[in-house]
C-alpha cells in the first residue's frame, strides 16, 4: 500500500508575522485585536524544529491545585443521585421524547453530576488523581463552573450565585440576590430556568504548556459547554448560549471582577454564560439587558484559594490575547440552517437503540492513553460518529442547537482501520455549503470522491488512498496513538474569515466548537465500545501541508484519535464519591 507523506514544498515558513517570535509582546499598542490574535496563533504554533514557548520541564513544587474553593462561602452539598438511571444514550438526541424534569435540588444535583463532576479517581502507588465528566488538556482542568439559581428547597431560601465544587459535589454560595434583582434577571425566561457561567484559570494550563495554554483553555471550555448541553438534555432541558452578553458583564455577575476576593489568588477569565430552560416551545432571548446594570442587591462572601505558592514563569502573551478576544455587548448571531441535512439523511434510519445508558456513557468516559494498533471499527459506527457532528436543518440536533453559528470547524481525517473503507486521507465538510470552498483550499492532487454507502446527508469525501498511519503520528508531535487507532483527525477552522465576520472574540468560539466536536467523539466512542483521546500537541503547518493547505486563511485547531484502547494495568480505579457515606 502506498504510504502518504507530507509534500515538502507545502510547508509554511516559521512565522507569517514578521518579528512576532522575537518580541516580548505580540504587537505594538496600535495593533487591532484581530492582528493580536493572528500574531498569537502564529507565535504558538509547534514546528518540526521548535515547539511553542514553554518552561520545558515540570516544576512540581508549583503545580497548581486542581480545585478552586472560596473560604468563608457557605458550602451546600448536593445529594448524590442514585446510580443506574435507565435513560438510553441515544435518547439524548431525541429531545421531543423526553419530558423536562422539574427544577429542584435533586435535578440540579444530577445536572452538575453529568456536566462537571468527578467520575473516578486513578491511583498508582501513593499517587492519586481525579477524572471528571468534562475532559481537560493534561487533566489540569482550568475551567470553573458557576450557577445563578432561584430559591430551592434544600439549596437555599433566596436566589443566589454559586460556584460548583467538583471534589465535594457541592455548591458554594458566593452571593445572595434580593427578590427584585432575581426578577430582573429572569423576567424574559420561562419558569424553571437558571443560568450557568464558565471561566478559565489560565495559570493551570500555562504551568505545563506555556504560551500555547490559552488554546487549551478554550478547548476545555468547548468540552465543558458540550458537557453542559448533554447534561441538560439528560433532564429534558434546553441550553442557549448567551452570545450577546459582554465578558465584563459575566465577570461582574459571577464575582470574578472582585479584587478583594482574589488578593493573592490566581484570577479567572470570564468565558461564557448559558441559559438552562425546560421550555422548548418559545423563542428565547440571547441577550440579557438587565445584566448591564450595576450588581446591586448582591451580598458577596468567600475568598478564592491560591492555587500555586509561586509562579516561576509568567506568560504575558496569554494576557494580551485574552484582552484582545474579550467580548463586548453585541447583537446575537443568527444564521440559516435550511440547507443542512435532516436526521434521516444523516443516519438513514434514526438511531433508536444502543449499548449504553446516558449515565454509563458520561460517567464511564475515559481518555485512552494508548491504542492497540490493530482493532478496526465498522463503517456503520464510523458513519454514525461523523453524522453526530453535523447540525440538522431544523436546528434541533443536540448539542449544536446550543450555538447559533454555522459550523466553522471541518475535519481532515486519517483513516486507518474502518471495515470496507480504503485507508487514506478523507475530508468531512460539517457545513455542506463549504464543500467547494474546501476543494479550492486543499491540494489540487486530491480526488474528492464521495464515499460509497455513506448516508446521503453526510458530506464525507475520499481525498487520497494510502497508508497514513506514520503521517498521522508524525504531525501529531510524533505520538503513536494518532496512527494506532481506527482513525484520527485534524479539526480545520475557517479561521481568518471567522475573525473578519465576527471579530477577534470569535477566536475563542472556534476552539469552543472544536472542543464540542471532541466531546461528541468521546461519547460516541464509548457508545461504540472503544475510546477516544484529544490531541493538543501537533505540528500546525505540517498538518496543513498534509491536506494541501497553503493559505493561512485556514488553520488546524485540534486533533483527535479514536480506536481500541490499551489499558494500563498499573492503575487502580476508585469511585469518585463515597455514595454510602453521603446518604
Amino acid at each position: 500500500m502506498t504510504k502518504i507523506a507530507i509534500t515538502p514544498h507545502r510547508l509554511s515558513p516559521l512565522s507569517g508575522e514578521p518579528g512576532a517570535l522575537e518580541r516580548a509582546g505580540l504587537l505594538g499598542g496600535d495593533a487591532s485585536p484581530e492582528e493580536v490574535v493572528v500574531a498569537y496563533h502564529e507565535r504558538t504554533k509547534h514546528h518540526f524544529h521548535r515547539y511553542a514557548a514553554a518552561q520545558g520541564y515540570m516544576d512540581w513544587a508549583t503545580q497548581p491545585d486542581p480545585f478552586r474553593r472560596y473560604a468563608g462561602a457557605d458550602l451546600v452539598r448536593l445529594p448524590l443521585p442514585k446510580a443506574g438511571r435507565p435513560l438510553p444514550y441515544w435518547q439524548l438526541y431525541a429531545s421531543a421524547t423526553l419530558p423536562p424534569a422539574a427544577l429542584s435540588f435533586e435535578s440540579v444535583s444530577l445536572f452538575f453530576r453529568y456536566a462537571l463532576s468527578l467520575t473516578a479517581w486513578k491511583q498508582v502507588g501513593e499517587t492519586r488523581w481525579p477524572l471528571r465528566a468534562n475532559p481537560s488538556s493534561g487533566n489540569l482542568h482550568p475551567t470553573e463552573g458557576y450557577a445563578l439559581l432561584p430559591a430551592l428547597e434544600g439549596l437555599g431560601d433566596t436566589p443566589a450565585v454559586y460556584h460548583y465544587a467538583p471534589r465535594e459535589h457541592a455548591l458554594e454560595r458566593r452571593a445572595t440576590l434580593d427578590a427584585k434583582r432575581w426578577t430582573e434577571l429572569v423576567a424574559s425566561f420561562p419558569e424553571g430556568s437558571f443560568l450557568v457561567g464558565l471561566s478559565s484559570v489560565h495559570w493551570r494550563e500555562a504551568w505545563k504548556y506555556g504560551e500555547r495554554a490559552f488554546r487549551y483553555c478554550q478547548h476545555d471550555v468547548g468540552h465543558a459547554l458540550a458537557s453542559l448541553r448533554i447534561a441538560a438534555a439528560a433532564l429534558g432541558w434546553r441550553l442557549v448560549l448567551q452570545g450577546g452578553v459582554s465578558d465584563g458583564t459575566i465577570a461582574s455577575l459571577l464575582g470574578l471582577d472582585r479584587d478583594e476576593d482574589f488578593t493573592e489568588a490566581e484570577r479567572e477569565e470570564a468565558e461564557l454564560l448559558v441559559l438552562i430552560t425546560p421550555d422548548f416551545s418559545m423563542p428565547l432571548a440571547t441577550d440579557l439587558k438587565p445584566l448591564t446594570a450595576q450588581s446591586s442587591g448582591l451580598l458577596w462572601q468567600g475568598r478564592a484559594n491560591t492555587l500555586s505558592p509561586v509562579h516561576s514563569v509568567e506568560w504575558p502573551v496569554i494576557d494580551e490575547v485574552a484582552q484582545a478576544t474579550r467580548r463586548c455587548e453585541s447583537a446575537p448571531i443568527t444564521e440559516d440552517f435550511s440547507g443542512f441535512p435532516s436526521e434521516e439523511e444523516l443516519f438513514g434510519t434514526p438511531v433508536r437503540q444502543g449499548l449504553l445508558t446516558v449515565e454509563q456513557a458520561i460517567l464511564g468516559r475515559r481518555s485512552a492513553v494508548a491504542m492497540d494498533g490493530s482493532t478496526a471499527i465498522s463503517q456503520e459506527a464510523f458513519f454514525r460518529m461523523l453524522a453526530r457532528l453535523i447540525p440538522t436543518r431544523d436546528g434541533r440536533a443536540m448539542p449544536w442547537d446550543a450555538i447559533p453559528w454555522r459550523p466553522r470547524i471541518h475535519l481532515g481525517l486519517f483513516v486507518h482501520r474502518v471495515d470496507g473503507l480504503a485507508p487514506g486521507l478523507y475530508a468531512l465538510a460539517r457545513d455542506p455549503g463549504k464543500v467547494e470552498i474546501l476543494k479550492a483550499v486543499m491540494g489540487s492532487e486530491f480526488c474528492w470522491q464521495r464515499v460509497p454507502d455513506c448516508p446521503p446527508g453526510l458530506p464525507l469525501y475520499l481525498l487520497k488512498e494510502g497508508d497514513c498511519r506514520a503521517l498521522a503520528s508524525t504531525v501529531s508531535c510524533g505520538q503513536a496513538i494518532a496512527g494506532d487507532g481506527a482513525f484520527s483527525l485534524a479539526m480545520i477552522a475557517d479561521y481568518r474569515d471567522s475573525l473578519a465576520t465576527y471579530g477577534a472574540a470569535f477566536y475563542r468560539n472556534l476552539f469552543w466548537e472544536a472542543g464540542m466536536v471532541g466531546q461528541l467523539l468521546y461519547l460516541e466512542a464509548e457508545e461504540a465500545g472503544i475510546r477516544a483521546t484529544g490531541i493538543g500537541c501537533y505540528f500546525d503547518d505540517p498538518v496543513h501541508a498534509a491536506f494541501g493547505i497553503a493559505s493561512r486563511e485556514w488553520q488546524s485547531f485540534y486533533h483527535f484519535t479514536v480506536g481500541a484502547p490499551v489499558e494500563d494495568g498499573r492503575l487502580s480505579t476508585l469511585p469518585a464519591y463515597n455514595v454510602e457515606e453521603e446518604r
